[in-house]
């Protein structure tokens, strides 16, 4: 299950910005040149309030249950953080147990989405944002985090369904980052530096899972008309 990231955020004051920018501003051409460079760059900031439609999710088909904001950090990937990873995970315990714990301010932690053993999709933060899952800092910026219902050591619980809406769900993440399709980029919480999970787990079948996702990932994408139709 996720893991807390623990350390403090990294943020620049607006204040520093924007005062750095008037300075720049006073120098002619090259300040409004720093300027202009400087607004964008307060947009990419983490941290940073920017709109965001309630509920909305970013696979097609997800349902949207939002984890509690003590367990992820507002952010704009990947303007601010390059996304280059997903984390794959299991819960030990029922897709409704998770929901419940990461929905928990006092847990620390959560995963961008759940996939339930009938295949279901549940998105509890935005791709945009750090969720705390993977228990390093570096890789929960870099990284979106995926669960899956069931416990490590009951093979049966990783049944047909979870792994073929999961392949998709990886598969979509990877088209949108430009992900490269291997294990070194697709990878377990075991294998997250410093962690002391043991997810997935000797059960999970990397081989069948790879297959899927590099299938799943050179079909065609949904155009947006079918994306809505299953949304």
């Amino acid at each position: 299950m996720g893991q807390t990231e623990g350390g403090s955020d990294r943020r620049i004051g607006r204040r520093s910005l924007i005062v750095g920018g008037v300075a720049a501003a006073g120098v002619g051409t090259a300040g409004v040149l720093a300027w202009d460079g400087l607004s964008r760059l307060w947009w990419r900031l983490p941290g940073v309030e920017k709109s965001r439609v309630e509920g909305a999710v970013d696979y097609s088909g997800a349902r949207w249950v939002a984890a509690s904001p003590a367990n992820w950090r507002r952010a704009d990937r990947p303007d601010d953080y390059a996304v280059d990873r997903v984390v794959v995970h299991v819960t030990q315990g029922s897709l409704d147990s998770a929901v419940r714990v990461f929905q928990d301010p006092e847990h620390g932690a959560a995963s961008h989405y759940i996939v339930g053993q009938d295949g279901h999709v549940t998105q509890m933060i935005r791709e945009l944002d750090v969720a705390f899952h993977a228990g390093n800092r570096e890789y929960n910026e870099r990284s979106v985090g995926i669960e899956h219902a069931g416990f490590v050591d009951r093979p049966q619980d990783f049944t047909d369904a979870m792994y073929a809406a999961s392949a998709r769900l990886t598969a979509g993440i990877c088209r949108r980052y430009g992900i490269p399709v291997d294990r070194e980029h697709v990878i377990g919480h075991v294998e997250v530096p410093g962690t002391d999970h043991t997810d997935p787990g000797p059960h999970w079948d990397w081989d069948r899972y790879m297959r899927l996702v590099r299938r799943a990932r050179t079909a065609p994408a949904p155009t947006s008309a079918a994306a809505s139709a299953s949304g």
